[in-house]
């Protein structure tokens, strides 16, 4: 089920909430063998649509590698869903808790118990694994779901829509399509639990209208995530592994490098090393197949007036790789851009495209100074073999997830955790994580025939003090 992607601000989301409500409460948690069949249905429609989405979400952006899709979309979503699938009898089996000494006749378990409705924001960058990762967790976890895309897709979300709407009844799963009011509305709704993905401002308004509620949020944002590359470290490896996070969906990666930390003996020999990675992976420069464009022109104008103020502000900016004359507008030219200083807008506002800015440092303690100055990102990144230096940042800096010697991996271990901290995100979804975000940890204690601690009704006497004394030792 949809609402009309033109719906007005008066849309009435209420009736599809309260439709899932009452069928969870007259229905009750599905069992495990539900469960599993729901994520191995959700698993064959991908697999069985793999052309159809890619080619949709390449209408979207105007071109996007078809392989990226599959890659970073269609593959981490099927691997996250076999995670849960595999794990999911373990995930759900009550666990037994310690019992104090004085109620050993006593038992104490926690039961995990689905929320209810959970209601899912998902962005445009990537509107398959943001949209259907958080979807199946709170199917694994026993919950019926509202689903919010963005308004900038709209060509994979009627997709989306019409897969969901043949694997799920509307009680179960239900798409709401709308501009920006209908989403503000969404996020107003009473949901018992939201999870959005998309920018810090726009999450900041999300967790304010979800507040009304008191609905509890897990909050997926980005920041500005740094990569520090240790001195001598090998430059052709660092550089390969940045352009590949840097610029995959053309740089539209909320756990992107944001910027580069290089020490300054090794600036030069980094740009060449960079420009090098960049010519080998995208031959043809912004017009090669598997370079993607930025999604729209808004966008675009955002990233050149980043780029605009910093030079008007002494920056160098360099564009790098082969020039493409023949390429689209949008198949944004790779840039890096060199003496960026805490007046640019650049060095504060997550850049969300193919530009790099490079900073140097001295030392190392000098560029965790640096990360730490800065709002805690979503991810960070560290190219060095030395454990000591790799133990010196990870104790220094507070960020999200880290990958050591790579980029971006970390998103693909389905038993990590994945979430922000501070101003990059609240909460988790991934692993066992996510199933227990999405779930009620609900504390139950059974009282043995034998209750020692009748002793400590009134009224009080002799024994009562007695077992005061062994408690209060």
């Amino acid at each position: 089920m949809t609402t009309d992607p033109s719906a007005s601000p008066a849309v009435d989301l209420a009736p599809l909430l309260a439709a899932q409500r009452e069928a969870y409460r007259r229905d009750g948690a599905p069992s495990l063998a539900e469960r599993r069949a729901d994520l191995s249905r959700l698993r064959a429609a991908l697999i069985e649509n793999r052309t159809r989405l890619e080619e949709a979400i390449s209408a979207d952006f105007g071109h996007r590698s078809r392989h990226e899709t599959s890659i970073m979309e269609l593959g981490s979503t099927v691997s996250g869903i076999d995670y849960l699938h595999k794990h999911l009898r373990r995930m759900m089996r009550p666990e037994k808790r310690h019992v104090a000494v004085h109620m050993q006749f006593g038992s104490a378990r926690v039961e995990y118990q689905p929320l209810g409705v959970v209601g899912v924001m998902a962005p445009w960058n990537y509107p398959v694994v943001l949209a259907l990762m958080p979807l199946a967790t709170a199917l694994a976890a026993g919950n019926r779901v509202l689903l919010k895309p963005s308004e900038f897709t709209p060509t994979i979300n009627a997709l989306l829509e019409e897969i969901l709407g043949a694997l799920f009844s509307a009680e179960q799963v239900a798409v709401v399509n709308g501009d920006a009011s209908v989403g503000a509305a969404f996020s107003g709704l009473p949901f018992d639990h939201l999870v959005f993905t998309g920018s810090t401002a726009v999450g900041r308004k999300v967790m304010q209208a979800a507040s009304e509620h008191l609905v509890p949020v897990t909050l997926e944002l980005g920041g500005k995530s740094p990569v520090i590359v240790e001195k001598g470290h090998s430059l052709d490896h660092a550089c390969a592994g940045i352009v590949f996070g840097k610029l995959v969906s053309g740089g539209q990666t909320c756990i992107a490098p944001d910027y580069a930390l290089v020490h300054e003996e090794e600036l030069a020999a980094f740009l060449t090393h960079y420009e090098a990675a960049v010519v080998a992976a995208y031959p043809d420069g912004p017009a090669s197949e598997d370079y993607t464009w930025v999604i729209n022109d808004r966008h675009l104008a955002r990233l050149n007036d980043l780029l605009e103020d910093a030079r008007a502000k002494g920056a160098t900016v360099r564009e790098i790789g082969r020039e493409a004359p023949s390429a689209h507008p949008r198949a944004m030219r790779p840039t890096v851009v060199l003496g960026v200083t805490d007046d640019m807008t650049i060095a504060h506002e997550e850049i969300f495209g193919p530009i790099l800015p490079v900073f140097p440092y001295r030392t190392l303690d000098e560029a965790i100074d640096i990360v730490e100055a800065r709002p805690r990102p979503l991810a960070l990144y560290y190219f060095g073999h030395d454990k000591a230096a790799q133990r010196q940042v990870l104790d220094g800096t507070t960020s999200g997830n880290v990958t050591i010697n790579g980029t971006l991996m970390h998103i693909a271990q389905d038993d990590l955790p994945f979430g922000g901290v501070g101003a990059s995100g609240i909460g988790a979804y991934h692993g066992i994580e996510g199933f227990r975000r999405l779930s009620h940890a609900k504390g139950i204690y059974v009282q043995g025939r034998w209750n020692v601690t009748t002793l400590l009704r009134p009224p009080f006497g002799r024994m009562a003090e007695r077992l005061l004394r062994f408690i209060l030792r």
